[in-house]
């Protein structure tokens, strides 16, 4: 055995840059090789290849060479023509636009119903600031990352329709500053496959309007029995009265059981009678300081808290209202702006169970 290992000691891997410079020597001259070399390298000629044919190496340098000119030259580059090339530009171009209206979109939204004053031009959500023409309309761009549609294209007309019917409309949205890729994600489905128009039954409208109306109701009576007196007039934002009831509702859908807020003045008034359900006999006596005072001293009605039992479609839902003394516009974490539980509700004489 160590006879036959010391045969073929030369061909140790330390020795392969020597064994291969020699071969490619053989395959240029056979000549210029010793004999015994020379008589090896002819041996492996005769070795048949792996698929049983015959075969004659050629000297490998060329080869390598060859490639590496071939490389320097760019001879490997997918050539694409000039028609290719403005396609895909006017493509990334379409893809800033779509960015642009989801950025600055609820900047253009019409929001004025009263058209005070003209909106303002924003040059990035126009075609043309991209370098589209009016013969650019209607070519078909891929839309696939956009929910406007199940198609994976659109023409760009279709595209900046869809987009000033989303983002520009009486809704303005932003949620382009989440930095949750899939919140973001969530609502540019939510907001572009309906385009900003959500559908809704008669019946439902008219339960939207009925919490408006009750919102707006409770504002006007407030303003015209208690004239001067302050109370954070929830007036042009009576749509979060609709808001909190769909949240509760959907929330206890969902088997939620306990729902803690915590608001600032604004609006306070509101929240307490037509989302917790308080009685507006008691609210209207406080107005008139007949009701019994447990304020501690200097406190305001609008500071206090609330609890009560709401009825949504997965059961009952505990609503708490956070107190919210002093003037600092938030709820205290101290424990004076606790909310209170269902028993201390109770001794205080707070809690209430109601269903719309």
């Amino acid at each position: 055995m160590m006879q036959q290992f010391r045969s073929n000691s030369y061909l140790f891997g330390g020795n392969a840059p020597y064994v291969e410079e020699l071969y490619e020597a053989y395959l240029d001259n056979p000549g210029s090789v010793p004999d015994n070399w020379r008589a090896y390298f002819d041996a492996l000629q005769n070795v048949p290849a792996s698929d049983g044919t015959d075969h004659r190496d050629v000297a490998h340098a060329p080869v390598v060479e060859s490639f590496a000119q071939r490389a320097k030259a760019n001879a490997f580059m997918v050539k694409t023509s000039s028609a290719d090339l403005a396609v895909a530009r006017k493509q990334v171009h379409v893809q800033s636009l779509i960015a642009a209206y989801r950025f600055l979109g609820s900047r253009w939204a019409d929001l004025d119903p009263l058209k005070r004053q003209e909106r303002l031009k924003i040059p990035e959500l126009e075609p043309s600031f991209y370098d589209f023409t009016e013969s650019d309309m209607d070519i078909t761009f891929s839309a696939t990352n956009t929910y406007f549609t199940k198609a994976e294209h659109m023409t760009l007309r279709e595209i900046v329709q869809a987009l000033r019917e989303t983002y520009c409309g009486s809704i303005g949205a932003e949620y382009m500053h989440i930095t949750d890729p899939g919140e973001k994600r969530w609502w540019q489905e939510k907001l572009e496959s309906i385009r900003s128009k959500p559908t809704f039954t008669a019946e439902k409208k008219k339960h939207i309007l009925e919490r408006l109306t009750a919102a707006e109701g409770l504002e006007r009576f407030l303003h015209t029995k208690y004239v001067g007196q302050k109370r954070f007039s929830l007036e042009g934002g009576e749509s979060f009265i609709a808001a909190m009831d769909e949240l509760i509702q959907r929330a206890g859908e969902k088997g939620v059981q306990e729902i803690v807020i915590g608001m600032a003045h604004r609006g306070r008034l509101n929240v307490l009678v037509n989302t917790l359900g308080k009685q507006p006999a008691d609210l209207f006596s406080e107005f008139e300081h007949t009701a019994p005072e447990n304020l501690p001293s200097g406190d305001v009605k609008y500071h206090q808290g609330f609890s009560s039992d709401v009825t949504t479609p997965g059961g009952p839902v505990h609503l708490s209202l956070s107190f919210n003394p002093s003037h600092l516009e938030i709820v205290n974490p101290g424990s004076a702006s606790r909310p209170p539980t269902r028993a201390t509700a109770a001794r205080r004489g707070t809690a209430r169970t109601w269903s719309r």
